[in-house]
């Protein structure tokens, strides 16, 4: 194979994995630019004197999941 024939390979193959690179960047940002959904509307106030850690549903969930 000539020179200028491999040359031409090589750099083809290196514009496709930096094309395929870009695409794989570009696929794992897309979901970071939709808007971000809407607040809920039955958040609790927040407490008049500190104190705001309450047990809720996640929260348990999340020592359910420490258990070993």
């Amino acid at each position: 194979m000539p020179k200028t024939a491999a040359n031409l390979s090589r750099r083809g193959f290196f514009v496709g994995a930096a094309t395929a690179g870009a695409a794989a960047v570009g696929a794992a940002v897309a979901p970071s630019l939709r808007p971000d959904p809407a607040p809920q509307a039955d958040a609790k106030p927040a407490p008049e004197r500190g104190g705001g850690y309450s047990v809720t549903d996640h929260v348990k969930r999340y020592y359910k999941s420490t258990l070993v």
